[in-house]
């Protein structure tokens, strides 16, 4: 969710409450207070979790608290698995890698970093993909594999997934 609200002592926790009111439970709270703005008002981000259902007792709550909410949005990738891949990653067409996750509409790459040593040199990739569901992530995660002996790759996987 993305809120605003007065920049005003006790708005922040009176805009926290209502979520813990309903049952939800907040994962993070992102703002960053300007001093310096004349409009007065705090824009916040929160990342939560909320039992079905609960979302218009929510709204009402915040909007009571005199609180605007200026963006809802649901997250529908929620299982997450990161991953190492060594080799020639760049000689070998790294975007046609990502690629092919993103295409398949369930999964889609949201992390990569790299380390490239020297021109000629394996360079190293960290890569997080996530899945809507558990199937689906085992199936991006089968694609990867297999793009990863086509084109010569070494793909190190944890051994347990990260929890959603």
């Amino acid at each position: 969710m993305k809120l605003e609200m007065k920049d005003s002592p006790g708005q922040l926790v009176a805009a926290l409450k209502p979520i813990s009111d309903v049952g939800g439970n907040i994962i993070a709270v992102i703002h960053q207070r300007d001093p310096d703005s004349t409009h007065h008002m705090l824009n916040v981000q929160i990342v939560l979790e909320l039992p079905e259902g609960r979302l218009d007792k929510l709204v009402t709550l915040l909007k009571n608290e005199g609180v605007h909410i200026q963006r809802i949005g649901k997250e529908r990738l929620l299982y997450k698995r990161t991953v190492i891949m060594i080799g020639h990653l760049m000689h070998t067409d790294l975007s046609d890698t990502v690629d092919q996750i993103d295409s398949t509409g369930f999964a889609e790459v949201c992390e990569l970093s790299m380390s490239m040593p020297a021109i000629n040199e394996r360079s190293t990739s960290r890569v997080t993909i996530k899945a809507v569901n558990r199937n689906d992530m085992e199936t991006a995660l089968a694609i990867l594999r297999r793009v990863a002996q086509q084109k010569s790759l070494l793909l190190l996987e944890p051994l347990a997934e990260e929890a959603p």
